[in-house]
């Protein structure tokens, strides 16, 4: 799944920003997959969806998931369009311009919707979802922990988080989104977790380099106070942290930790059956060429936003998708 239902990740991808070029180059194979004539979707009706009336997969389109879940068979992609679209409309509410309160109350009614959802009781624009969780055993647990990683949000604006509560954010926010994503695609349950513990805080950490500058602009930093210290950086001002002259320092160190847990999901997916691993290996594949291309770059502003280039892309796709 390989996306973050969070702040640089959805926005994962909070793990999805921009138009993946990937997806003219799949349009002819793909349209042999189209989604299911009664497929009902997440209803765009919902109070905070703001993305249109295409439904679930309308809500992904835009985003380099969409073009790794579109290798999918039918069941397991319209799965994964709507444990994607479930994180966007929860990340919209954590992401909105409302004050912290209001932002709060709006995820603990996503709690409720989950609960009366796992309850029997789905509300009709999470009918399709609940189709999903029955069938691929989706855990309720693993749903509120994405809320609560969204929540963090809500509350307040993150700036320098210790590297345990990042690193909590990220299970929350990236991992979790991994675990329900591992069911879909048929990885074994230890296996499973492992994988979604390791991937999910790669991607994360990646899209907190990649969205720095970003996510300062809205008041928010999550690059970890131990690595701000280690630098001689005292402030947790999001704007003076990326002027400082030691950001490489901290920023090199994150880099550090998502490779790191690159390797770890490179293992794992090394020993499972190809078939249960094509879509995350594409995930993994684009942001790893994406935080080497920022590594290569350097941290000093200004900071040219880092993309894989469209015959890149065509690229992983063939390699992990279709060979």
């Amino acid at each position: 799944m390989f996306v973050s239902a969070s702040s640089g990740s959805w926005r994962s991808e909070r793990l999805v920003p921009r138009k993946d070029y990937l997806d003219d180059h799949l349009d002819a194979w793909a349209a042999r997959r189209a989604p299911s004539p009664d497929h009902q979707p997440m209803n765009d009706a919902t109070p905070t969806d703001t993305q249109g009336s295409g439904g679930a997969p309308s809500r992904a389109s835009g985003s380099s998931f969409y073009t790794a879940m579109r290798i999918l068979p039918r069941a397991q992609r319209e799965a994964m369009f709507e444990i994607y679209s479930f994180c966007r409309l929860v990340d919209d509410v954590a992401d909105s311009t409302a004050p912290h309160a209001e932002r709060s109350l709006g995820i603990a009614e996503w709690r409720s919707r989950i609960e009366a959802l796992y309850a029997g009781r789905p509300a009709p624009e999470l009918r399709a979802l609940a189709q999903a969780v029955r069938d691929f055993s989706l855990r309720k647990e693993d749903f509120l922990a994405v809320i609560d990683g969204m929540a963090m949000d809500a509350a307040e604006d993150i700036r320098a988080p210790d590297w345990a509560t990042l690193d909590l954010y990220c299970d929350r926010v990236a991992s979790a989104v991994g675990r329900l994503s591992v069911r879909v695609f048929g990885v074994g349950e230890q296996d499973g977790v492992a994988l979604a513990h390791h991937l999910g805080r790669a991607l994360q950490l990646t899209n907190i380099l990649r969205d720095v500058d970003e996510d300062a602009e809205i008041g928010r930093l999550y690059l970890p106070q131990e690595e701000l210290r280690k630098a001689g950086i005292v402030s947790i001002d999001p704007k003076a942290v990326l002027t400082s002259a030691s950001l490489g320092q901290v920023c090199e160190a994150v880099a550090a930790r998502a490779l790191s847990h690159f390797h770890e999901a490179d293992t794992i997916m090394a020993r499972n059956p190809r078939r249960t691993v094509k879509a995350p290996r594409i995930m993994e594949e684009v942001y790893r060429v994406m935080l080497q291309g920022m590594m290569a770059r350097g941290w000093t502003a200004p900071r040219t936003r880092v993309s894989v280039s469209g015959l890149r892309l065509s690229w992983i796709a063939v390699q992990y998708a279709i060979i």
